[in-house]
């Protein structure tokens, strides 16, 4: 059980991330097709009523930046305590799957050889697959 919560702030990470993305690209387009309802030249004309969901687009906009605000929150609060974190395997995970670095210069930063951290991280990548896949 330890290992599962040794690890779990990766997940969630990851997950996080993936729900940032998602609510950018629904604001996104809901802005878009926003712009639309409103242009006289385009859908402006058409009349809508109040159980379209076009009438609910500033609503749904709204909800989904407050939304967006509570995950990118959750996501700060996160990276924060994972700064925290002690332990060459945590710091591989963060510097390769958070800071976007390879193995080559997570290696070079941490002053380890190369090998070593390309073990280590396999080792940690092992556990985690392991550990899913008893779940």
């Amino acid at each position: 059980m330890v290992v599962v919560i040794r690890y779990q702030w990766l997940q969630e990470y990851q997950k996080l991330e993936e729900e940032i993305e998602i609510l950018k690209w629904k604001i996104r387009k809901s802005e878009v097709e926003l712009e639309r309802w409103c242009d006289p030249r385009d859908l402006g004309k058409v009349k809508i009523t109040n159980e379209s969901i076009a009438a609910h687009l500033e609503e749904n906009i709204k909800r989904d930046k407050a939304l967006l605000g509570e995950k990118e929150f959750a996501m700060e609060a996160l990276m924060i305590m994972v700064d925290r974190f002690k332990g060459l395997d945590n710091q591989i995970l963060k510097m390769k799957y958070i800071d976007g670095m390879t193995l080559d210069s997570i290696a070079c930063e941490l002053q380890y050889s190369n090998s070593y951290i390309y073990k280590k991280h396999a080792e940690v990548i092992r556990i985690i697959k392991f550990v899913e896949s008893m779940q």
